[in-house]
């Protein structure tokens, strides 16, 4: 069975998982058409939501047999419509922390303005910004999930007061995590930093939208690394140009990112491109798991299955 690996960009997937012996194809570059790049194969690994799988998408693939999405979720791919297509949907393991980890980097290189600071350095140039201190200031956070909960720890050890909101939050659940439930319009109009933890859902979609960025303090700091989806990133991007606030995102809306997308100009901002979840520990988990995936479907015991 022909076996390709997705969106293997720094080309490592082979590095951090036994595939030998099995007939791998690595494609290092996004898919411009899915359906053609993908006749003939078996399977195909999919590294997180980046190469989307819809119902038509899937029908297009009469040969695939075995979809692995690295993660415990993916909302890119039709469940319902790969099992009507006879085809297993795997999954891999997950390590949350270095989502958690990779939120306080931009946090702390966009407060400590790092990334101005390193260019300064190397033209030659000394110091030009004065950093804001964390020790004393309001967290908030929208969600409080495992990831939302690493990242109030965190808070907590830097002295900020954390404050914390969704849908459904139990006060007393909140407490134990060491943060304060409020209302959503008490999160952002305290937050000097607010980071965004909630799972992509059509419920969730926008939940963070104009009217709660307009709330902010002036000089706060919005940092996204969740979905794109759940954030108005172009309302948050116009806060950003006027000055109002500042703005660290992971994730965006088209990814990789255009060459010509006005983001890669913006102003009062740290930008990465969907890094969050990429770490030597990760990538160990993700192939690793992906590689047994396979071998076990080959064998006829499907391990990990996501189908409903």
């Amino acid at each position: 069975m022909r076996i390709a690996i997705l969106d293997d960009f720094q080309g490592v997937a082979l590095q951090y998982g036994d595939f030998s012996g099995l007939d791998v194809t690595v494609f290092s570059e996004p898919l411009t058409d899915v359906p053609a790049q993908l006749a003939g194969f078996g399977t195909v690994v999919a590294m997180r939501e980046r190469t989307r799988f819809p119902a038509e998408v899937l029908r297009a693939l009469p040969d695939l047999r075995l979809l692995v999405s690295t993660g415990r979720r993916n909302a890119a791919i039709d469940l319902a419509a790969a099992s009507e297509a006879g085809i297993t949907v795997c999954h891999t393991g997950y390590r949350p922390a270095a989502a958690a980890e990779h939120t306080w980097a931009l946090i702390l290189a966009a407060l400590r303005h790092v990334p101005e600071e390193d260019g300064n350095i190397r033209a030659g140039r000394w110091q030009s910004t004065v950093g804001t201190e964390l020790d004393g200031a309001a967290l908030s956070l929208v969600g409080l999930g495992n990831l939302g909960r690493r990242v109030a720890r965190v808070g907590t050890a830097f002295g900020m007061e954390v404050l914390a909101w969704s849908s459904n939050l139990d006060p007393a659940r909140a407490a134990e995590a060491g943060a304060t439930a409020v209302s959503k319009q008490e999160l952002f109009a305290r937050a000097d930093v607010l980071s965004i933890h909630y799972v992509l859902s059509e419920r969730s979609r926008g939940i963070v939208g104009a009217e709660d960025i307009a709330r902010m303090r002036p000089g706060a700091l919005l940092v996204n690394t969740s979905r794109a989806g759940v954030l108005d990133t172009a309302a948050a991007a116009a806060a950003a140009r006027r000055g109002d606030i500042r703005l660290a995102l992971d994730v965006f809306d088209a990814e990789p990112l255009p060459a010509g997308d006005p983001l890669r100009e913006l102003p009062n901002s740290v930008l990465t491109g969907h890094i969050g979840y990429v770490t030597e520990q990760q990538y160990r988990v993700f192939y690793g798991d992906a590689a047994e995936d396979v071998r076990a479907f080959l064998a006829g015991t499907p391990v990990r299955v996501m189908n409903p």
